[in-house]
């Protein structure tokens, strides 16, 4: 124990020493001073946004576009000096700009927008009580009370709660990115801003109670178009382009992209670590977020698991008994038939599994295969599971045929069945022998987990990006995010080598 506590305090020192003697970016910043002068310069945008949209037009006069999954990673990037500015729509650029010294967001406009709820082109009904219903709130003034206090800061009366006599009749699911203040955040643990409160009028209004989904924004729109959601708010501009593919309300909220710059020189990486500490564990009870992410991955991590090591050996069975009783001689009987198509098929299965993303698996998982699925957590232990098995399948069968072909010709003799062969001689050998390929590829799976976010879980690396999000600051959340897989991986490999030696010991 004191050898990995003393590995750990060694390793964050390390991380520590890089960071604080490496400089925070490029130091040929490109001036910019009006929309006309980003041509050419290196741009952050929010992917999948219309600031990406407009900012693209400029790339064939040599703009290099920086696509970020967050907007709050792009202004990390730009405090660093690592892009030249921001294009952003305006009231989220009011925030980051409070929250990040040394920024300004320049005079002039760079675009204007409209922003709406987005639905899906199949369901014209609910676009139709949606509009209904956002109609009602204007003529009410609600909808202008909920921008007064989340845009004017006007706070001295909530604008808008539930009636406390309301009976809900069903759900609807919208598909959000909390990372977009003021209209939707992160605050105490609950998706806050001026879409939630007004999407929770709308559902009232409709009877339906409001469950909110938190993704990454350029998942919206499918999530949308899947069925995953009923209906998407995110800061969303109804543009041509979206209504190709998806249902636009009436607009709820004008706004303009604008530009954020370096207003000064970039300050520390880490401004104060006292601070930075309690923005990333204290404030808002992050710590508690942090644990929860950690239950998603584990949960994940832990049934995955089981589905790859049983779907796993039942496909090593079908290729080794293949391999030692047919080879490649064709079919005598339809036994053998059987058993060369089940070949067949998990070698197709193997073949597509190894040869394609994990992250992508997961996307085609949760938004084609089990599309009526809202569960994100089935989705993704299935995709998961599915993926470990394919490499759990090779790593058993190379033990098995790893096994000297005189133990099955001495059970034979003895009077074994194949069936009998395989589980009580050969299995038994392959495991011990396979026992460590297998604990690496546990290892590997719990890794691959910290893509999940890709399908809006909220695993350990997703909430770790969240308060990343949040607090503008990258050291505390990351290097936590990493001494977490490091400290569950080193237990996972002290518990596999207590079990190596149990087994070695069990041989003499």
């Amino acid at each position: 124990m004191k050898k990995t506590v003393t590995l750990l305090v060694l390793i964050s020192m390390l991380f520590s020493t890089v960071f604080l003697f490496t400089g925070c970016g490029d130091s040929s910043v490109k001036e910019i001073k009006t929309a006309d002068d980003i041509k050419g310069a290196s741009v952050g945008v929010q992917t999948g946004t219309t600031g990406d949209t407009f900012v693209s037009d400029y790339e064939a006069d040599g703009t290099k576009v920086m696509r970020y999954s967050k907007g709050a990673d792009a202004i990390v990037a730009l405090t660093q000096n690592k892009i030249d500015c921001v294009v952003i729509d305006s009231e989220p650029a009011k925030e980051f700009v409070k929250a990040n010294a040394g920024l300004k967001i320049l005079d002039e406009p760079f675009a204007e927008e409209q922003y709406a709820i987005c639905i899906s082109k199949e369901n014209h009904e609910l676009t139709e009580k949606i509009d209904k219903a956002l109609a009602e709130l204007k003529d009410e003034g609600v909808l202008d009370k909920i921008k007064s206090y989340y845009i004017e800061g006007n706070t001295d009366t909530v604008p808008y709660e539930s009636p406390k006599d309301i009976k809900y009749d069903g759900e609807l699911h919208m598909a959000t990115n909390a990372a977009f203040p003021p209209y939707e955040y992160v605050e105490g643990g609950e998706i806050v801003g001026l879409d939630p409160m007004m999407a929770t009028a709308i559902c009232d209004k409709l009877g339906k109670k409001l469950v909110i989904d938190d993704m990454e924004f350029d998942s919206v729109i499918t999530a949308v178009q899947t069925g995953k959601d009923d209906f998407g708010m995110a800061g969303m501009t109804d543009t041509p382009e979206r209504r190709k593919n998806i249902d636009f309300s009436t607009s709820y909220a004008n706004t303009t992209q604008v530009i954020i710059v370096n207003d000064s020189a970039s300050g520390s990486l880490f401004g104060n670590l006292g601070e930075s500490f309690k923005n990333t564990f204290i404030t808002d009870n992050r710590w508690q977020q942090l644990l929860s992410g950690l239950l998603v991955t584990l949960e994940i991590t832990l049934f995955a698991g089981i589905i790859g090591v049983i779907i796993g050996f039942v496909i090593a069975l079908v290729r080794a008994t293949h391999d030692i009783q047919l080879g490649k001689r064709k079919c005598r009987s339809f036994g053998d038939c059987v058993l060369k198509f089940f070949n067949v098929i998990c070698n197709i299965y193997i073949t597509v599994i190894r040869g394609t993303p994990v992250v992508v698996q997961l996307m085609i998982m949760y938004y084609i295969i089990l599309a009526s699925v809202r569960n994100g957590i089935f989705a993704a232990i299935i995709a998961f599971g599915m993926n470990s098995a394919a490499y759990v399948a090779e790593i058993v069968r190379s033990g098995i045929m790893a096994v000297d072909i005189g133990q099955t010709e001495a059970s034979r003799s003895l009077g074994f069945n194949n069936r009998q062969t395989m589980t009580m001689v050969v299995l038994p050998q392959a495991i011990k022998n396979v026992l460590p390929a297998l604990g690496n590829e546990i290892i590997t799976l719990l890794k691959e987990t910290s893509v999940a976010g890709y399908v809006a879980l909220a695993d350990i690396t997703y909430i770790g990006n969240m308060i990343r999000s949040r607090t503008y600051e990258a050291f505390f959340p990351l290097i936590t995010v990493a001494l977490i897989y490091l400290v569950i991986v080193l237990v996972l490999s002290y518990i596999l080598r207590r079990f190596e030696r149990r087994l070695k010991k069990s041989e003499r």
